[in-house]
């Protein structure tokens, strides 16, 4: 049996057809039926001319949709592109035609970006649409017709050296394809997911729907809520993918933007048990919802939560705390990108940790930049680079590949861009993004460590900082904060507050207040936003 997402999920809904496998509002997807509508969606590809290695675009929001095009396109050894929804035109083309791209599945909320780029991407010869109220396209299949209408694809023999690939918008550039091998991906999703789920990792795959049923049989189900979008590797890894290898139900929210209401009250009616987020841009409002519905007398019951799980983005340790006042969960803040895992920081009631420091995968090395490794309690920072299941290279970009996968004494590594130090135990302390690190005055700045130390006001919500142009110090340390509602805290205030736990030289030399920090949908940090909004205030 080979190591391939399409082949273990077949082999998963063979031994738990009955269970559930996918919901979103009041539908229900059976593992069987989720199976079933992927093996039409196959066939829908196969008969438009897709073979092995076509490119499948998914764009589209969070659903029952967007995991049975994915799983369709594994069936027929096609590569899922996801597209990020908040793309407008010249993006969305742009990453259709870099993905080469036959296929596009859409929701018809975006139906006139698809319109205005249709006649601008030739190689794409499948064109469907999902309903979800937006205006149907002329001439384009409606999903619900097309599936309905065909008979499954037979079940094939696939390989393991078929290309899995997630684009990465990254701190810079265009978004790139990161290229990951199958089976390689796969047997780590299968062996990151099984210990946390209490199962024994398997030595074969042919042995994951056996345990997997017998895990369902003892009540042992996983039900998983991924709050962030799927497109992302942080929804679609680790709330969605990861949790199918272990024949869970995935929960998919209907809402389209946050909503702590939401994520409380779908954890309440499906009993989820992992909740998927994305740091302190998720974490404080599902905090605020908690304390609203207390406060109104309709408490969230959030006893099946066993654990939350982020990614991506920076998770506070004051901000775990006061979310484990709410319930005995399992903290797990998950240090990586894309291109790779790097450690992670688990905590429990009675064991917080320091924020942004992480054990160390067993695989993780960090590296000067001269290639020597970095002594634990030195103080030197480096570069992080994550060794295991590390990606053979971007899409169609082999100078960005050679620089960001490289082999160092005969083991490779991917370098995403990270800086931290080694501290004396052996752990890890993340500083941030080289991409976006500042140098004012020769110092070196990571804008996440200062962020923190702004977010630690009690008036303030969401903080990024940034680096503008400066005749005296190269570059000048500013920050763009939002305030909590009520708060009256002045900039001043701000920048008194953060001298007490920053050295000087970090400190904000402004702080720009605004009604709302805008984050990317994964709640990732827009800095270039963040930047425009200095330049436009300072102008």
């Amino acid at each position: 049996m080979e190591m391939h997402f399409a082949t273990l999920w077949e082999s998963i809904a063979d031994a738990i057809p009955d269970q559930t496998a996918l919901v979103c509002g009041d539908r229900r997807v059976s593992w069987r039926d989720w199976e079933q509508r992927s093996a039409r969606v196959a066939a829908v590809f196969g008969a438009a001319g897709l073979g092995p290695d076509s490119k499948v675009g998914l764009y589209l929001y969070n659903g029952c949709e967007y995991p049975e095009v994915q799983f369709g396109a594994f069936k027929g050894r096609h590569v899922p592109i996801n597209i990020n929804y908040r793309y407008l035109d010249d993006e969305l083309q742009y990453l259709l035609d870099n993905s080469d791209a036959e296929a596009l599945v859409f929701h018809t909320s975006l139906s006139d970006r698809v319109a205005r780029v249709r006649d601008r991407c030739p190689k794409v010869k499948c064109w469907i649409q999902v309903d979800d109220g937006g205006e149907a396209l002329d001439g384009v299949d409606a999903y619900e017709d097309v599936v309905a209408g065909t008979d499954p694809a037979p079940r094939i023999a696939r390989s393991e050296d078929d290309v899995y690939m997630l684009y990465t918008g990254g701190t810079t550039g265009m978004p790139k394809g990161v290229m990951y091998n199958m089976g390689g991906m796969t047997q780590s999703f299968v062996s990151t997911v099984f210990p946390v789920v209490g199962l024994p990792v398997p030595d074969d795959l042919a042995e994951v729907a056996g345990l997997v049923a017998e895990a369902q049989k003892a009540g042992n189900t996983v039900v998983s809520v991924p709050t962030c979008p799927m497109m992302h590797g942080t929804g679609g890894w680790v709330g969605m993918m990861m949790p199918h290898c272990a024949g869970a139900t995935v929960v998919s929210l209907e809402g389209r933007h946050l909503d702590g209401h939401e994520i409380w009250q779908t954890v309440q009616r499906e009993k989820a048990t992992q909740l998927v987020i994305v740091g302190d841009a998720f974490a404080k409002p599902m905090l605020r919802a908690l304390e609203e519905g207390r406060d109104r007398g309709t408490p969230y019951d959030t006893s099946s939560v066993r654990f939350v799980v982020s990614s991506g983005v920076m998770w506070t340790s004051e901000v775990k705390q006061q979310l484990l006042d709410w319930g005995e969960f399992i903290l797990i803040d998950a240090m990586g990108s894309t291109e790779g895992s790097m450690g992670t920081q688990i905590t429990t009631r009675g064991n917080v940790g320091e924020t942004a420091r992480f054990t160390m995968s067993p695989t993780t090395k960090v590296f000067t930049e001269d290639g020597r490794l970095v002594t634990p309690g030195s103080g030197e920072t480096g570069m992080v680079a994550a060794g295991g299941n590390v990606p053979f290279g971007y899409y169609k970009d082999a100078a960005k590949s050679e620089a960001t996968f490289r082999t160092i004494d005969g083991v490779r590594y991917s370098f995403p861009g990270d800086w931290a130090r080694v501290e004396d135990d052996g752990s890890l302390t993340l500083l941030g993004r080289g991409s976006q690190c500042i140098n004012s005055a020769g110092e070196k700045i990571y804008p996440e460590e200062v962020e923190e130390a702004v977010k630690l006001h009690e008036g303030i919500v969401d903080c990024l900082v940034v680096g503008v142009p400066d005749e005296k110090f190269g570059e000048r340390v500013t920050a763009v904060a939002s305030r909590a509602a009520g708060a009256s805290v002045t900039e001043d205030e701000l920048r008194a507050f953060t001298k007490e736990r920053l050295a000087h030289f970090k400190v904000p030399k402004r702080v720009h207040l605004v009604d709302q920090v805008q984050r990317a949908p994964n709640g990732k940090a827009d800095y270039k936003w963040a930047k425009q909004v200095v330049l436009d205030a300072e102008a």
